[in-house]
């Protein structure tokens, strides 16, 4: 993908997940008045809880398909916040660990990976995300791992060819973004992990 297209895709995602958090939270803050004085309900805190979950997943889409530089810093508190989060009540589990507050161009590609590893967890499990040294290891274990090879292919930038479906754009911008920052990846795959390097 070319890199002006690149940017064009980061400044709409900036815009769609800049409009959207407004009103999600005013849902969720309309929701904590109705909640004071009365008795909390099943049905209240299941929308309590997809409130939280797509917050928490805007502000993941915000980093993913954001506009990013390499010398902006991301605060490692707000990521962990993110994917706690997103972790609760889902079918995948996020870790997430670094030694420092990462640059927002590196996490933009981990969280583009890990992206790309939730598709191949048809049955759930778990994604870490790895951060040491400026290197990323982003793996995923689960019951069973289903990636196809056009799909392995566009992750690592081998294939530019196939066509994605609108849920698999990360596999073109997750190798675009390491592109930008001169990095590529390295993939290693079993039948119940698969981890990218970069």
């Amino acid at each position: 993908m070319p890199n002006d297209s690149l940017d064009l895709s980061a400044l709409i995602g900036s815009r769609v997940c800049h409009d959207l958090i407004s009103p999600i939270g005013a849902i969720g803050n309309g929701l904590e008045l109705l909640q004071m004085g009365h008795p909390q309900t099943p049905e209240m805190q299941l929308i309590a809880q997809s409130v939280q979950n797509a917050t928490a997943r805007v502000k993941f889409f915000r980093i993913a398909f954001g506009k990013a530089s390499q010398d902006q810093q991301v605060n490692m508190g707000e990521a962990y916040s993110i994917l706690r989060d997103l972790s609760e009540g889902g079918r995948i589990t996020y870790e997430l660990d670094s030694d420092i507050d990462p640059d927002r161009a590196g996490l933009q590609s981990a969280f583009l990976g890990a992206l790309c590893l939730e598709t191949a967890l048809p049955y759930g499990g778990r994604i870490s995300i790895n951060h040491s040294l400026g290197m990323w290891e982003i793996s995923c274990t689960g019951r069973r791992i289903a990636l196809t090879d056009a799909l392995m292919a566009q992750m690592t930038g081998k294939s530019t060819g196939d066509e994605v479906k609108p849920s698999e754009v990360q596999f073109l911008l997750f190798p675009a973004s390491l592109v930008a920052q001169g990095r590529s990846a390295k993939v290693k795959r079993t039948e119940t992990e698969l981890a990218l390097f970069f």
